[in-house]
């Protein structure tokens, strides 16, 4: 049976501020991306609003710092959110923290024409298992008012929905090829379809460490490590410690064995 979606072609909206931002993000879309057929550009927010209820795309390339208001206001102005979102920005590192967080997607400024075709390629997947972005928006709305980044709820795309997890919660992830398993203080596992490498460049600033190129743990839940390099979990997990990452580890446990 052929696929509904090999022939279905999108329409998307760029709002951007910069009008010559927002000309050359059109130019590469309609060069890379030829399943965009129809594309419309806003560049203040009462024409985006306007724009949205009267062109109805299913994509939306919304740039974050703009004068007057953000992206993220923008969003939360709206009443109903159907459509797909990419996010563009030029170097906001915490709203980019915010948006990985929450399993969503952004183009850094300049935008690469190969980066525009993997973020269009991971739209097309998501449309094509019929995923939602609502309940992710919800979550980064939420994580962008929190402020305090460890406060943040971590997104963990599942084959049956999103979860949203506090760093707090989680006591160690565990890679399997292209997935990676989560394991909770309460006893829960998630299994989601990404790799521990991606969440361990999320992680790794909220005192994560990476014992093995399969483990990643939270050093809160650490019971003790053994000088022959197995660290002990609270939840009696026991997980080996690789070599090449030996020293590492236990200088920033401070543990007081050789390390070598």
């Amino acid at each position: 049976m052929q696929n509904p979606y090999i022939r279905k072609m999108y329409k998307a909206m760029i709002f951007d501020d910069e009008a010559s931002a927002s000309a050359v993000l059109k130019l590469m879309i309609n060069r890379y991306i030829p399943r965009i057929n129809e594309i419309r550009i806003a560049n203040n927010f009462d024409a985006a609003t306007q724009m949205l209820e009267d062109f109805k795309p299913d994509l939306l390339f919304l740039d974050i710092m703009m004068p007057g208001k953000t992206g993220f206001e923008f969003l939360s102005s709206l009443q109903a959110i159907d459509f797909d979102i990419i996010f563009t920005t030029a170097s906001d590192e915490f709203a980019i923290r915010a948006i990985r967080f929450s399993a969503l997607d952004y183009l850094l400024k300049p935008i690469n024409a190969e980066e525009l075709k993997q973020a269009f390629a991971r739209f097309l997947d998501k449309r094509e298992k019929s995923q939602t972005s609502s309940a992710l928006l919800s979550n980064l709305l939420e994580n962008i008012d929190e402020q305090k980044e460890g406060n943040f709820k971590l997104a963990i795309p599942t084959t049956t929905g999103a979860v949203f997890v506090k760093i707090s919660e989680i006591v160690r992830l565990e890679g399997d090829s292209n997935y990676t398993h989560f394991y909770f203080s309460n006893g829960k596992k998630h299994l989601s379809a990404k790799t521990i490498k991606e969440y361990e460049e999320i992680l790794i600033h909220h005192d994560f460490i990476r014992l093995h190129k399969s483990h990643l743990v939270n050093v809160v839940f650490i019971k003790n490590i053994a000088n022959e390099g197995k660290v002990t979990l609270e939840d009696g997990a026991i997980i080996p410690v690789s070599r090449q990452r030996k020293k590492e580890v236990f200088e920033k446990l401070k543990f007081s064995g050789s390390g070598k």
